[in-house]
């Protein structure tokens, strides 16, 4: 190396925010950058006439990610807190001659800068927010036009409207999207929703399962290749799927399953704006609208270290979190509905739900979401002999829901459909008349939440709905 070289080399190390590490192959640290020392509070010399053995066992590094790395011999990343008490993320990664682990090259970032701008962050969430309330009701246009979307997506709930009225905002920006919610609640029926209000809609819609696929098929699938590229590979190469995705939106779901090292790689083609095939030296720019999902909390796989924290940063621009299913049950009736018309024209017979099936319907808790309704449907449509659906078994953690249980707190009946009558007229004043007859027999909305097996917040939206007057007196526990 020419000495304007090492001095370009020295200048960099010198200036990063990064502070770097150089380790031997057994551990003895070789080389420091200057901005260590203060990170982890001891003297360059004394960290260079140590080994993170040494450092790890004094508390200094805590933990050791170049330990990590000699014992797996590939590359890690995790969260460190230094022997001054700050949090930074390390990121190791080993070299190797002949086989030989011969240095490990670690990195580290304090999070002080990085936690300010997660503050910064929140706080302009909470504004955006806020200004949402204060804002007036939508357009009569762009209300007829979510309406219309929202046929599509069964749901009538007033939180579910809120979501995708922020999703209809933002889909004219590329800004990336991040879907949490448990699974089954309707992930990738929206992220398709948001793609068709986007200016991509013309584009394709690339939906990835990041679980689905086998570790040591990823990269080819999702990077492509070239031809010659491994054995097996087909002679006339394959684009990935970040490739296919040119001009529309990709989807990632499960991305919590994302392996570290393709985390890596998809940081870079977002930063990058491009990629680079298996077995290809050229780069080739990629055009493409990211959002993702998850059911996991990604900030706790941060901490665990198995999520970068700066990829992190990047996906979740616009954190858009589902309800479950049980928190928004008046969406129950139109995904039935849907869903029998479904199976009505896939098995090519007009099946219709017998009226006592919905009391079981309206009070299971469905863990599993929509998708657990849509199969306990099917499952009840196939084994119903006649074409009027009973109920074929109670549908899973039914018996547990307060809701479908006897109590001590009557409920009352709205009796049978009334003439002219439309089943959502017929669930609404079922709803009203029962919400009625619990505030007349309980506390307080916390008591009616806990008999009907809602939040707290679900009762007091239905009673405004109503214009129910919430109960007022106080609660006496008995002695």
């Amino acid at each position: 190396m020419s000495e304007i070289d090492r001095r370009v080399l020295q200048t960099i190390v010198e200036t990063a925010n990064d502070h770097f590490f150089i380790v031997s192959g057994d551990g003895q640290i070789i080389d420091i950058s200057p901005g260590a020392e203060a990170v982890y509070g001891v003297s360059r010399e004394e960290l260079l006439s140590s080994s993170v053995q040494q450092l790890q066992a004094a508390g200094v590094l805590k933990p050791s990610i170049t330990m990590e790395v000699m014992r797996t011999r590939r590359p890690a990343q995790l969260m460190q807190v230094t022997g001054t008490g700050r949090r930074v993320i390390a990121d190791a990664y080993p070299v190797f001659v002949d086989g030989k682990l011969e240095r490990i090259i670690s990195r580290s970032r304090d999070l002080t800068d990085l936690q300010l701008l997660q503050d910064e962050y929140a706080l302009l969430q909470k504004r955006f927010s806020e200004h949402l309330k204060r804002s007036q009701a939508a357009p009569d246009a762009e209300e007829q036009a979510l309406d219309d979307a929202l046929d599509n997506l069964q749901v009538r709930s007033s939180v579910m409207r809120e979501i995708a009225l922020l999703l209809k905002r933002v889909a004219p920006s590329d800004a990336n999207v991040l879907m949490l919610g448990e699974s089954g609640v309707g992930k990738t029926a929206f992220a398709k929703q948001l793609h068709r209000w986007s200016q991509r809609c013309d584009g394709p819609f690339i939906d990835v399962n990041c679980a689905a696929i086998p570790e040591n098929l990823f990269e080819s699938e999702m990077f492509g290749y070239q031809p010659g590229a491994f054995s097996g590979a087909a002679r006339q190469g394959k684009a990935g799927l970040l490739e296919q995705a040119e001009g529309g939106t990709l989807f990632l779901d499960e991305i919590g399953e994302l392996p570290l090292l393709m985390q890596t790689k998809l940081l870079k083609v977002i930063q990058d704006g491009s990629l680079t095939r298996l077995g290809d030296t050229r780069a080739r720019k990629v055009n493409f609208r990211l959002v993702v999902a998850t059911n996991q909390d990604l900030a706790k796989q941060v901490e665990a270290g198995r999520f970068r924290l700066d990829l992190y940063y990047r996906l979740n621009v616009i954190p858009v979190t589902l309800p479950p299913l049980r928190d928004r049950r008046e969406d129950i009736p139109d995904l039935v509905e849907a869903c029998l018309s479904r199976l009505n024209q896939r098995y090519g017979r007009q099946k219709i739900l017998d009226t006592r099936v919905w009391s079981t319907l309206m009070g299971s808790e469905w863990p599993g979401n929509v998708r657990e309704l849509e199969n306990w449907l099917e499952r009840a449509w196939l084994s119903s002999p006649t074409d009027q659906i009973e109920v074929p078994g109670v549908p899973p953690h039914a018996e547990q829901h307060p809701a479908s249980l006897p109590s001590a707190s009557p409920v009352t009946s709205a009796g049978a459909l009334e003439p002219q009558e439309s089943l959502k007229q017929y669930l609404a004043r079922l709803e009203r008349e029962t919400l009625e007859e619990l505030c007349n027999t309980l506390p307080s909305t916390y008591a009616i939440a806990e008999r009907l097996g809602i939040s707290q917040s679900s009762v007091v939206r239905r009673l405004q709905r109503y214009g129910i007057r919430a109960p007022q007196r106080s609660f006496i526990p008995p002695d």
